[in-house]
Order: C-alpha cells, then sequence, then structure tokens
C-alpha cells in the first residue's frame, strides 16, 4: 500500500467521524486546497479520501459547486431506517446466544454511559449547549450498538447496518430540537436498557423484537428532530457526478 493511499484511508475515518458527529452539516462544502492546508498533505491523497467518502455516500461530487456534505430525504432516511432494523433485529437475536459474563458488563457500561448522556442532553437548554454534546451522544449509541455486532460476529450484517447507520448519524446531530422532545429521548435510552435486560436473560426472540422495534422508533425521533428543526425535507439526492483526476 502506498503512503498516499494510507494517508487517504487517513483523512477519509477523520472526515467520516467529523461527518457522523455532526461537525460537518449536511450542505457543507469541502474544498480540496482547505483539506489540503489542513491535514499538511497534496491533493492527492484528499482527492482519494474524498472519493472513499463519496462511495460511503457521506459525500457528493456537484459539477462545477465542488464536494458537499450530502442531505438526505425524508424517503431515504426512512428506507434507511427500515434497512437497519431488520439487520439490528438480526445481529442482536444472534448475539443474544453468544453473550458472555464479560460481554455482558461490556454492553451494561456502554448502555450506561449512554444513560448518563442522554440525561445530560435532556438537562441543557436547546441551541449551541444541546448541539456541543450530540457527537457524543452519537458516538456513546454507536458504542452500545457496537458491542452487539461484535458478539454477533456477522460482519456481512454488520457492514451493511453500518453503510445503513452512516445515512442518519449526522442529520441527528445537526438538528438537536428543544424540549418537547425529551420524552423521545428518553424512550431511545429506555429502550436500549429493554435490549440489555433480553440479552441478560438470554431471550433471542424478545431482542430480536425490541431491537427492531428500537430502530423503527429512533426514526421518529429524527422524523421530529428534523421537522421541528429543519422546517422542510431535502429533496432526493441525485447520483452523484466522478471526480476528475
Amino acid at each position: 500500500m502506498s503512503l498516499d493511499s494510507t494517508k487517504a484511508d487517513d483523512i477519509a475515518l477523520v472526515i467520516e467521524e467529523a461527518i457522523v458527529s455532526g461537525e460537518l452539516e449536511p450542505g457543507t462544502v469541502l474544498r480540496q486546497e482547505q483539506l489540503s492546508e489542513q491535514f499538511e498533505v497534496s491533493r492527492t491523497p484528499i482527492r482519494e479520501a474524498l472519493r472513499r467518502l463519496a462511495a460511503l455516500g457521506l459525500v457528493s461530487f456537484v459539477p462545477n459547486r465542488g464536494v458537499r456534505v450530502r442531505t438526505i430525504s425524508r424517503e431515504e432516511l426512512h428506507e434507511a431506517f427500515m434497512v437497519r432494523a431488520e439487520l439490528e433485529a438480526l445481529a442482536t437475536e444472534v448475539a443474544a446466544k453468544k453473550m458472555t459474563a464479560e460481554d455482558l458488563v461490556e454492553l451494561e457500561e456502554a448502555e450506561q454511559h449512554f444513560a448518563r448522556i442522554s440525561k445530560e442532553l435532556r438537562a441543557r437548554e436547546p441551541g449551541e449547549a444541546r448541539r456541543s454534546i450530540m457527537g457524543e451522544w452519537v458516538r456513546a449509541n454507536h458504542a452500545f450498538h457496537d458491542v452487539i455486532y461484535r458478539v454477533a460476529g456477522l460482519p456481512l450484517v454488520e457492514q451493511l447496518a453500518k453503510s445503513a447507520r452512516r445515512s442518519f448519524s449526522g442529520p441527528a446531530v445537526w438538528a438537536p430540537g428543544d424540549h418537547s422532545i425529551d420524552g423521545l429521548y428518553a424512550k431511545n435510552a429506555d429502550q436500549h436498557r429493554a435490549i440489555r435486560q433480553a440479552l441478560v436473560v438470554g431471550s433471542p426472540e424478545g431482542a430480536r423484537a425490541l431491537a427492531r422495534d428500537h430502530v423503527l422508533g429512533s426514526f421518529a425521533l429524527l422524523e421530529a428532530i428534523l421537522e421541528q428543526v429543519g422546517g422542510t425535507w431535502p429533496q432526493p439526492r441525485r447520483s452523484p457526478a466522478k471526480l476528475s483526476s
């Protein structure tokens, strides 16, 4: 693997994290010259990193406008949630049969950490105070589910589920909402606890149903967030243009 390729991998990971955590909002223009200066590299690894992000569906190349963090329509979001719900349900069912005592301890720690972040989020006032913690909220949410993926040991299911997850991580952070939807945030954390409890008692069927309901319920949270703050949903995206060499 060439040095430029390695740099491209590292840069793509950093930008992906910024998009998923909401630090880079949908519609943000990513300029190659600025990224080159930021990462202190030539444009070659920057261009390759952006290509990789486009393959993941995180950015799009707009003719004569540059590279933008993509937006996503309500229909695309709903579809992504439906896909992830089925895959997450499958992974959780399989994990229920494999959980060790050590795995359950790790899952409990992840669940409690997410519950604390969720409680702190609800205690903050709307606006920048909430926005500043949303990246941590998303990462804590992912950490809980990632324990389940690891235990399930289904790499293709995990890959596909995380691809669907990328579709809605950024938008959720982009608009954290106000106190009127605090109940939905609390319900989201309660569902994590219910899933963990089903795994503790070793109930594959129960864990599967709870995981599926949790992901579909999360769509209601994101829908409320975006409609409250965004007002309107973006139009479905077009196929991205290729970046010239």
